[in-house]
């Protein structure tokens, strides 16, 4: 079983009644055609993760659709991401309650090598204070925790890609795109990620239950990531499936990332 420490995504779903979402994620459309690209699908989907860093910094969008029982709800981020310092900020929204009130102020968080920092956590931190989370200590390696995949392991955790084919061409967000759907394995990605996602992919690959995560991947003609979708379950009070979309764009815009000082890091227990 997963403990999911922060317990963002999962406080968002409990505290839910009905559905709040039902969509699939930001951009993308059907794919069309089947014309084939040139090298190994698997291969090139593997590539990704390498052509963003030498890309260097992109503007992302994240959904997190959540689903267990009768109850979906969907918690929404948008920010920036240095692929190259593999650090990011995304500012994350989760949903309003049955009655259309807002639940929660939006949740301001750092991504940095082995740490997730999060403003507006709620649960007992007062609303000036960060909350740090070492990210090779959580059971999913913040894959789902933050109510965000991070889009450095969401790309990073395309390097165990396999048994991949390739869909056709399509478009996401005005750009043409090659879709590449397949599975990816948790423990095989953390074997060639990049040092700054390595220790948290494989806190992922020891608490997930199944190593194996379905994706459909959207490639530029460049090899850069545009969109990506991966599909989780984990089970916490019961099973949970989570589809957690990243959609990039905006490619070279820089992306300022700074850390909270010492004091401003809150250093009381933390409530689930």
């Amino acid at each position: 079983m997963l403990a999911v420490c922060a317990a963002v995504a999962v406080a968002a779903l409990s505290g839910c009644g009905a559905a709040s979402g039902t969509g699939t994620g930001p951009g993308g459309g059907p794919a069309g055609g089947d014309d084939r690209p040139p090298g190994d699908p698997a291969a090139v989907v593997r590539g990704a993760a390498d052509a963003l860093t030498a890309t260097g910094s992109a503007q992302a969008r994240t959904a997190m659709e959540m689903a267990t029982g009768g109850t979906r709800v969907t918690i929404r981020g948008e920010g920036g991401v240095d692929f190259r310092k593999r650090m990011g900020q995304l500012l994350v929204m989760l949903p309003a309650d049955v009655k259309g009130q807002p639940e929660h102020r939006p949740i301001t968080e750092l991504l940095v090598p082995g740490a997730l920092y999060m403003k507006n956590r709620g649960a007992g931190v007062p609303d000036d204070k960060w909350v740090r989370l070492d990210t090779t200590t959580l059971s999913d390696g913040n894959l789902v925790t933050g109510g965000a995949t991070d889009p450095v392991a969401a790309a990073e955790l395309l390097r165990g890609a396999q048994e991949v084919t390739y869909v056709g061409e399509t478009e996401v967000a005005g750009t043409k795109v090659r879709h590449y759907r397949g599975t990816t394995d948790i423990a095989r990605a953390a074997q060639s990620a990049s040092p700054g996602i390595k220790g948290a992919l494989e806190a992922a690959a020891k608490g997930f239950s199944k190593d194996s995560v379905p994706f459909d991947a959207y490639l530029d003609e460049e090899g850069r990531l545009r969109k990506v979708r991966h599909r989780f379950t984990y089970v916490k009070n019961g099973v949970i499936d989570v589809s957690s979309t990243t959609l990039l764009y905006g490619f070279g815009t820089p992306v300022t990332v700074v850390l909270p000082a010492s004091g401003d890091i809150y250093a009381g227990k933390i409530a689930e």
